[in-house]
């Protein structure tokens, strides 16, 4: 699947950088194009010459050639790439990034690329365990960077610990099955709803809930990136997708998000009900502000939210499938199972307040996904997107 694709592969000065000699002659050997950019730190390491040869490709390092002065586009590297790997990654570089530092070729060629980036760390263990690198690869997978984990073994200071390079081999089959996977969803069309619904009370008060749609758009921008056709149902959140490939319908209210549901749903091949929408409404809308009064204190009457899953999961058709998500606190599974076979879901989500990193307003998410015959698979945490492409390859084996 690597054939003809564009590889812009990105070379940090760490000792690592000798492996990047094999990892070039895998996509070389399997028909990609390979465009070096190294920085200045990494010809310490590995010749230009060295990647000039494997590649067949000038190397770029600097903005501009000295002798001529011709100027290397950093944007137009990042267009021509069809993905962007970094390895090794050094905690400098890392930082960099995260922190948008742009201050040599490969950092400026990294904050201008429109493809996904794949990053391999590679740095000594206390270094890969201090509480900065630590948060700036947190920082760099809420981006939507994909991060290749460091191995565990001995290390250029002859400690052992983890922060040895994936092998080249280990990044290549990465790259391979993200290139495989991409066509995963071609000509499906995937309706998505995400982040909170607000229930107004007056013009500036509202009942919500914490949710930010990190879940939904992270699993909007790994079905776009699979092929699907994917809209977004959405509440008031402060996030976009990454992909330019989703379409966002934004709305206020849980009857709003019903009423765009179900125009879209019977196009739809997958629903995924990722929204946190409120279960209750205000009975009355006051179309004033209510001033607070010294002695009186106002009494709210609420009423029950219509249930968009079970709307959908009633309107279902062969064909079609639906999948649903469940915050819990108590009785979890019990609880999941009984809103899947209620509404009518093919999957259902369930993550719990319980688990630390999991629910509103994290990075990260736990989930368990169980199926209509109450199957049960649980995942470990994990970072947003990565729990996407979870969900995402559990609807692609249905």
């Amino acid at each position: 699947m690597i054939k003809g694709k564009h590889i812009v592969l990105g070379i940090c000065g760490g000792i690592a950088a000798y492996k990047t000699a094999s990892l070039v002659r895998l996509f070389v050997k399997a028909g990609a194009e390979v465009q070096v950019i190294m920085t200045p730190a990494a010809k310490e390491f590995i010749t230009p010459v060295t990647m000039s040869a494997l590649t067949g490709k000038p190397v770029v390092s600097e903005f501009f050639t000295a002798n001529t002065g011709e100027w290397h586009s950093h944007v137009d590297l990042g267009l021509w790439a069809d993905v962007m790997v970094i390895a090794p990654a050094t905690a400098s570089s890392i930082a960099k990034m995260a922190n948008g530092v742009a201050d040599n070729m490969l950092i400026t060629s990294y904050l201008s690329s429109k493809a996904p980036v794949f990053i391999a760390p590679a740095m000594d263990l206390d270094m890969m365990a201090h509480p900065s690198t630590t948060r700036n690869i947190e920082m760099l997978r809420s981006y939507g960077n994909r991060i290749i984990d460091p191995a565990v073994g001995e290390l250029a200071s002859h400690l052992v610990g983890k922060g040895r390079m994936a092998e080249p081999d280990e990044i290549f089959n990465t790259i391979n099955d993200y290139f495989s996977r991409r066509e995963d969803l071609a000509g499906k069309k995937m309706l998505i709803t995400a982040g909170p619904t607000y229930e107004k009370i007056d013009p500036v008060r509202f009942i919500g809930n914490y949710s930010t749609g990190k879940m939904g758009y992270a699993i909007a921008d790994e079905a776009a990136t699979r092929g699907a056709d994917v809209t977004i149902v959405s509440g008031q959140v402060n996030i976009k997708p990454t992909s330019d490939n989703v379409k966002v319908i934004k709305v206020e209210s849980a009857r709003e998000m019903l009423a765009e549901c179900q125009k879209l749903f019977p196009k739809s091949d997958i629903g995924i009900m990722c929204a946190a929408v409120a279960d209750y409404t205000p009975t009355e809308y006051v179309n004033h502000k209510i001033k607070r009064e010294k002695e009186e204190i106002p009494v709210i009457k609420l009423t029950k939210n219509p249930d968009i899953a079970a709307s959908l999961g009633a309107q279902k058709k062969p064909g079609q499938l639906l999948m649903g998500f469940a915050l819990e606190t108590d009785n979890e599974d019990f609880n999941a199972i009984d809103k899947l076979k209620r509404k009518n879901l093919d999957y259902i989500v369930l993550n719990s307040l319980r688990d630390s990193g999991a629910g509103f307003g994290t990075d990260t998410n736990k989930i368990s996904i169980f199926d209509v015959n109450g199957n049960k698979r649980c995942f470990p945490l994990k970072s947003k997107r990565e729990v996407a492409t979870d969900i995402i390859d559990t609807i692609i084996s249905r």
